[in-house]
């Protein structure tokens, strides 16, 4: 079967950044919204007997939330395949231009659930009509109390428009902008994007292609860090801000409320972490030394390892496709059968092509119920992952399309299990096709990769932002002042087992740029090792798995993080035997190849 590289993207939208249909939607949202606005103002709490004008509030909110979503992603896909599409640009502005009087309406609407008493809201959620969407109700309810007037938090989200989404907007705008020169083998200059001269760098399985990259790489962001540094003391500080207004004066509360967390969890996740680090430092050093070097060096974390005779085996697209389908249908013949029609239906943007932004991501479709993805495919192991992964998003979000609304808002940590357990059942998958020990050795390596990024690199993006936070709180930063708190907090994560760091990070990464997500790092090692603990789950279940992994998918939105792992696998997260667990099964991977690496050291 041959799969398109390219995304279809005028099945949602004709005529890309210049289509009449999404100009269209547009401003039926924008009509939409204003019926909205009127619907919740005439709304009386009191005087709404039988429930009908809540039940038509409930109902136009979920079709502008809809809508909404349709219309971003398209947007953001346009922008993700063509970072010089100028009209997309325009065309983001003016869909976030829709945002505040969609807020100040919320803001109305959260304000008189609010005021409605106790005894009433506990007689009104126990109700057929609303009892399966009683969980984010009361979300909603318990935001209210935070909120100020609505003037005032009208103001407020007016601003954001220059203020957050356009510091975000502006950190897109800079990394367009940016190329990295390469010299090919016969000496001629390549100029390659940000994303293309990524993945080479991480990957080239030559040290000194990677070497050099990383040297380019490392000057390309910082000649740009002035800028950056600008972008992202006024981003965090417009949120923190924001935060100061409504009273809250601890940073973490927004990030832990959105992704329905209690502190105690995080902290005994990082604590967990923590106190197993040697096994994987131990790693880090063993892979440095097949290298011959004493200490593992920044931008060889993920090249391959290549001993004796071994020809990395590489994946065309198509080839990816039915490994993928191959192994996915293994685990859940549903899931298989969602992700033959993301590739039938060319769901999947995977070009290697000049002016895409990089890295990669899955969004949602509500309208149309379908996904998009998108991705820089570059026929390596690492990239079969990477699409994996992201088809796990996408599969997430298909068995929950027939929920209301809001009961399909789940959050970034739980949002990551889907993802990491189909990314898990591809590398286990390939680890048991090794037919060498040089293969094995290779193929867990691929697999640590992951690990390592969920317990030392993330955990030291996760240390920088709280420092970053806690010192935003009194005052702008430098370049060099961010710069080095970048650089300790690498060290502090590694615990200094690093030759060489990568103190621009905070430049090069997105996820610190991102608006609508406050610290966009823990939820991934929350879903790195909520999914061990599902996928140990699966393995042992067999073929009753299906059902219930869907069961627990569509219960995402519907309650914390605490209570789905007590609901559908019996754990409780504020414990550490559940994540010791998890990371218990991946120091196994590293004893193998500790052990299966030990002939291999002179």
């Amino acid at each position: 079967m041959t799969y398109s590289l390219i995304w279809d993207l005028d099945s949602i939208f004709p005529g890309g950044s210049h289509s009449a249909q999404l100009e269209q939607r547009m401003k039926e949202l924008n009509e939409q919204s204003n019926n909205y606005h009127e619907l919740i103002n005439q709304w009386k709490p009191e005087n709404d007997t039988d429930y009908q004008g809540l039940k038509e509030i409930l109902s136009l909110q979920g079709i502008i939330s809809d809508g909404f979503s349709q219309c971003n992603s398209f947007i953001t896909a346009l922008l993700s395949a063509d970072t010089k599409d100028k009209k997309a640009k325009i065309l983001s502005g003016d869909l976030l231009a829709l945002l505040p009087a969609i807020q100040l309406a919320e803001t109305i609407f959260s304000k008189k659930l609010t005021a409605i008493s106790d005894e009433h809201w506990q007689k009104l959620t126990a109700l057929p009509a609303f009892e399966s969407i009683a969980f984010r109700l009361n979300e909603i309810r318990r935001d209210g109390k935070q909120l100020l007037s609505e003037q005032e938090e009208n103001i407020i989200n007016t601003l954001a428009l220059d203020g957050l989404n356009a510091w975000s907007s502006h950190y897109d705008t800079i990394v367009a902008s940016i190329t990295i020169p390469f010299k090919e083998d016969n000496q001629s200059t390549t100029l390659l994007s940000a994303g293309q001269a990524f993945n080479r760098m991480m990957s080239d399985p030559n040290p000194d292609v990677r070497s050099e990259l990383f040297t380019e790489w490392e000057k390309a962001w910082s000649d740009k860090a002035p800028l950056l540094a600008d972008t992202l003391n006024h981003l965090d500080g417009f949120r923190l801000n924001q935060y100061k207004l409504h009273g809250v004066t601890d940073f973490l509360e927004q990030p832990l409320n959105y992704n329905r967390m209690q502190k105690e969890t995080l902290d005994v996740m990082w604590a967990t972490i923590q106190k197993n680090k040697q096994p994987f430092i131990d790693f880090l050093t063993r892979k440095a030394q097949l290298f011959g070097k004493e200490k593992m060096d920044w931008q060889d974390q993920d090249a391959p390892i290549i001993l004796g005779d071994l020809k990395e085996k590489t994946y065309p697209f198509d080839e990816a496709a039915e490994f993928i389908l191959e192994n996915f249908e293994k685990f859940s013949p549903k899931m298989a059968t969602f992700a033959k029609e993301a590739f039938e239906k060319s769901w999947i943007e995977a070009e290697d092509r000049p002016d895409k932004r990089p890295g990669g991501y899955c969004t949602e479709l509500p309208e149309t119920k379908e996904s998009r993805i998108f991705m820089t495919f570059g026929n390596s192991i690492n990239e079969v992952a990477t699409l994996a992964h992201e088809l796990g998003h996408a599969f997430h979000s298909s068995v929950m399309w027939d929920l209301p609304t809001l009961d399909r808002e789940y959050a970034m940590n739980v949002a990551e299990t889907a993802s990491t357990f189909a990314e898990l059942i591809v590398a286990d998958a390939t680890l048991k096709k090794a037919e060498t020990p040089e293969e094995k050795i290779n193929l867990l390596d691929t697999k640590m990769q992951n690990a390592i990024a969920m317990f030392m690199n993330i955990h030291s993006r996760f240390i920088f932002e709280n420092s970053f936070y806690e010192a935003r709180q009194k005052g702008l930063l430098s370049e060099d002042a961010i710069t080095e708190l970048m650089f300790e907090a690498q060290k502090e994560s590694y615990q200094n087992s690093l030759g060489t760091y990568h103190p621009h990070f905070w430049a090069s990464k997105l996820h610190f740029f991102i608006d609508d997500v406050p610290f966009y790092n823990f939820p991934y090692t929350f879903g790195y090792l909520f999914s061990m603990g599902i996928y140990a789950y699966a393995n042992k279940q067999g073929s009753d798995f299906e059902d219930q992994y869907i069961a627990l998918l569509r219960d995402t939105a519907a309650m914390t993080s605490e209570d789905l792992a007590k609901k559908h696998l019996g754990v409780d997260l504020t414990k550490p035997d559940f994540w010791q667990a998890g990371i218990d099964q991946v120091i196994k991977d590293v004893n193998e190849f500790m052990e299966l690496t030990e002939d291999y050291i002179k």
